[in-house]
């Protein structure tokens, strides 16, 4: 992560409630984001990304497995550097279940969904953005919709994902969809970082924020305390990923 980004407190809900930016954006529906038939392809740099950025989209989308292909680029074993309970051997095992886990409590069919972990180094994707690059231009479509994460979220991890997804949306004539995750605890209300120009927000029906919820609940490694060091997801920013919409730049 950029330290400089994450060394204020988190940006609370109420703060952003104030957002005029955040008030003016676009809603749309998962339908309209998503029509039946088109395919939605969803790249998470680590376990907890497709939910925390998307969660309740791929909720309302469930019964269209076919629909979707989900890309794991890590399998997020560098979450608790440092960490004797969280090792990176502990979690390159403990992440990926959490993430199967969180995508059976959204009501996804695990065996009916194109799942691919590339299983890159957590905390260096962008030592493969030319892999992942060339990996995505042999899987696009030109109707194809690439949701990613976005690239000033403030992650290095987070930001490789998003220039590799741009570049193989742009070569391919696909729809590129950028989702922020972590700008949510860094960013101000009014940021004039972030590109408003381009943001919509997903409305999500009760049901599905409640199994995005369910989901989240399933990162045991990411929500809870290890000993005296506190969550690796802030509740402050889980609050904000668990409003009735979710964030989209299109």
């Amino acid at each position: 992560m950029s330290e400089d980004l994450f060394r204020g407190p988190a940006t609370t809900p109420a703060q952003w409630q104030q957002s005029a930016h955040l008030a003016r954006a676009t809603w749309i529906t998962p339908e309209q984001l998503c029509p039946p038939g088109r395919r939605l392809i969803v790249v998470a740099p680590h376990p907890d990304d497709e939910i925390l950025a998307c969660g309740g989209l791929l909720a309302s989308l469930r019964g269209r497995e076919q629909d979707l292909l989900l890309i794991s680029a890590t399998d997020g074993e560098a979450s608790h550097p440092g960490s004797q309970q969280w090792t990176e051997h502990r979690l390159r095992r403990q992440r990926p279940q959490e993430s199967r886990n969180a995508l059976h409590r959204l009501g996804l069919d695990l065996q009916a969904l194109d799942w691919q972990r590339l299983s890159l180094k957590d905390t260096a994707v962008a030592r493969d953005e030319a892999y992942l690059v060339g990996h995505l231009g042999q899987l696009l479509r030109p109707d194809d919709l690439l949701l990613c994460t976005w690239r000033g979220d403030g992650h290095c991890d987070h930001e490789a994902v998003g220039r590799a997804c741009a570049q193989a949306a742009q070569a391919k004539g696909a729809t590129l969809l950028e989702v922020p995750v972590w700008a949510w605890y860094w960013a101000q209300p009014e940021d004039p970082r972030l590109p408003w120009e381009r943001a919509c927000k997903v409305q999500l029906d009760a049901d599905a924020v409640q199994r995005k919820q369910q989901a989240i609940a399933a990162h045991v490694s990411q929500i809870e305390s290890d000993g005296e060091r506190p969550p690796v997801l802030p509740a402050e920013t889980l609050e904000c990923l668990m409003q009735p919409f979710e964030l989209v730049f299109r």
